[in-house]
């Protein structure tokens, strides 16, 4: 596709050829695509451009005061809000740990208290319990003293009668063997009254 310039155009009489073979006029210079030589110039960057200056400056101005309203209006108060919302949400678990580790202090102040107070009485329950096993084997012990001295006075009773009874056994048989060994030694009888003095002298000297 070519491009030719208005200029160029009417300068070129009517009927002539227009096509990309036809020979330039004297002093034109055209390329191959057909683009004048007037939109190779071109100026320089437009951000270094001096002729700019003042409508960058007043659009940055323009930039600056939206984005500072924007930060103020709605960012900053954004911001503001989570941190407010975060610092309330921080107090408050602060808060809520405090009172939880004070109810468990005092949770475990009264456990505390009731196991010395469990322990106190533990000892009080053991010390009463041995006193009383102690009273009691002292009751028994003493009931048994007792027992055993009633009967040991019951048994030497018994030994006395028992002993009695075979001493006087054995003064008979003593008197009924004197009586026989005297009748074998002089073949007669002996008085009766003789043998029971003679036997009782002999207990005697025994």
């Amino acid at each position: 596709m070519f491009f030719v310039t208005p200029a160029y155009a009417e300068e070129v009489p009517a009927g002539t050829a227009t096509d990309a073979h036809a020979a330039p006029a004297a002093g034109e210079v055209h390329t191959e695509t057909g683009v004048a030589e007037g939109e190779h110039a071109r100026g320089p960057f437009p951000p270094f451009d001096s002729s700019t200056y003042a409508s960058q400056l007043l659009w940055l101005a323009i930039t600056f005061v939206i984005f500072y309203l924007l930060m103020q209006k709605v960012i900053a108060p954004r911001i503001g809000a989570i941190l407010e919302q975060r610092h309330n949400r921080i107090s408050q678990d602060v808060e809520e740990a405090g009172r939880l580790k004070s109810e468990a202090d005092a949770a475990v102040a009264t456990y505390e208290g009731e196991l010395a107070a469990a322990r106190a009485k533990a000892n009080s329950i053991g010390t009463a319990a041995r006193d009383a096993a102690k009273v009691k084997a002292e009751e028994d012990r003493r009931a048994v003293e007792a027992s055993l001295t009633e009967k040991l006075k019951a048994a030497e009773a018994r030994i006395a009668d028992v002993k009695a009874k075979a001493f006087a056994d054995v003064g008979a048989i003593a008197e009924e063997t004197a009586a026989a060994v005297v009748e074998q030694l002089i073949g007669g009888s002996a008085a009766q009254s003789d043998v029971a003095a003679a036997v009782a002298a002999a207990k005697k000297e025994a």
